[in-house]
């Protein structure tokens, strides 16, 4: 138990710091995109603006623009500089075409990877895309009507995307290399958190033990007094009402001492392989007799040959709380089967009995420590106290198998699924 809680531990935190992590990186990225895109735009907006060139470059036919700051305001109201050195850092192209379609001149000198048909062949792609703006291949375009015709302005945006590239690995990577390492903290911290838990777990288990030994005193001390009642007066009502609460009482207690030291590790120390088979059967055989008082039918059915590498003695003791448990909650008149089956590369074994009134909601509630369902163990003298379904999930967590409980057609299964 002490192992799964830390391997939960472990998981959850993992998987949260791995969410947080990819959210993380995904914003940056975005964010670096995004800026990446607003610089794009905007030298594609003067170059546009400006003829297909940069604002100190004259016009055709038109006087030199005087030299002036290249500083201008987007729409959100932020800056956006661009420098002296902005002219020989970008990279781009201008083809000019007519009403037609026709194109009618390219301007190519301020970029050395496209020649003019190459050009020409972007050009073309871009006039086939309904948008006015757009992305072919590593350049950004943008259409506009001039005065004296129109214009596809191309920007070179390789080195933007080897940047987008570049920031989204080195990101990947710090992140993945930061979770890795946070992992590895985790885990060799892990144990130290659940410290806590491990040492409330341990004194919970030492209580049990002493107080189940207690206990033990006075219903010896009560049993024996009421032997003595019944040799000097006869056996009546009240006697026999005290001799099958101290049953009871004994039954809880060491329910309860068991329950406290079924733990994982030592079971696995007493591993064998043994004939699941045989102890299967041999251990609902025993109670085909107290079926038959009860007025069940009892049906053992178990393939023969099957093996299993546990502890042999939990898990007849499994398949006895089965067994006593369909005995206690069949309906009057019903049926038991036991079944034993090879289950894919293991094998499978279910104890079914008939119950017209299942217990509703989540099932799996049933093998919570002290847990009674009122639908389903109402009847008068035959309850228990929620513990044995509990030692039944410790037994199959044990042995790493499946412990599960499902109603329908009228009848109520429980069932535990061994790997080989």
């Amino acid at each position: 138990m002490i192992k799964k809680l830390q391997h939960k531990f472990i998981l959850i935190t993992a998987v949260s710091l791995l969410t947080v992590l990819t959210i993380v990186v995904t914003a940056i990225n975005v964010i670096n995109s995004a800026q990446l895109k607003r610089s794009e735009d905007d030298l594609l907006n003067m170059l546009c603006e400006n003829g297909g060139k940069f604002p100190e470059q004259p016009r055709d036919s038109k006087p030199p623009f005087e030299k002036r700051d290249l500083t201008k305001r987007d729409s959100f109201g932020e800056r956006r500089n661009f420098n002296e050195e902005t002219r020989f850092q970008t990279r781009f192209f201008v083809v000019y075409y007519d009403e037609n379609g026709s194109i009618t001149h390219t301007d190519i000198k301020n970029i050395a990877a496209v020649d003019e048909d190459s050009a020409k062949e972007l050009a073309y792609d871009a006039q086939q895309e309904s948008s006015s703006r757009g992305m072919i291949g590593n350049y950004r375009y943008a259409k506009q009507d001039t005065s004296f015709g129109k214009m596809i302005v191309f920007l070179d945006c390789r080195q933007d995307l080897s940047t987008r590239s570049r920031f989204l690995l080195i990101s990947v990577l710090i992140s993945a290399v930061s979770w890795l390492l946070v992992l590895g903290l985790i885990t060799l911290l892990s144990r130290r958190v659940i410290k806590p838990f491990i040492a409330a777990q341990e004194k919970q288990k030492q209580f049990i033990t002493d107080a189940g030994h207690e206990i033990k005193t006075p219903l010896a001390i009560i049993s024996a007094n009421t032997e003595v009642i019944e040799m000097t007066s006869e056996p009546n009502e009240w006697t026999e009402s005290i001799k099958h609460q101290i049953a009871r009482l004994d039954g809880l207690v060491k329910d309860l001492v068991r329950l406290s030291k079924t733990d994982e590790t030592g079971l696995r120390n007493e591993f064998v392989e043994f004939d699941l088979s045989k102890a299967v059967y041999e251990s609902a055989s025993e109670f085909e007799t107290p079926a038959r008082t009860h007025g069940l039918n009892m049906s053992i059915d178990t393939e023969s040959g099957l093996k299993l590498t546990g502890s042999e003695k939990t898990i007849r003791q499994t398949v006895s709380i089965f067994c006593d448990n369909a005995i206690k909650y069949c309906d009057e008149n019903g049926a038991i089967t036991v079944s034993l089956k090879p289950y894919h590369k293991g094998s499978k074994l279910s104890v079914t009995n008939t119950c017209k009134n299942p217990p509703e909601g989540d099932l799996s509630r049933l093998f919570d420590r002290f847990y009674r369902s009122d639908e389903a163990r109402s009847r008068s003298g035959s309850g228990g106290y929620g513990i044995g379904l509990s030692i039944a999930k410790a037994t199959a967590e044990a042995h790493k198998a499946k412990i599960n409980c499902t109603a329908a057609n009228g009848c109520i299964t429980f069932s535990i699924t061994f790997r080989s």
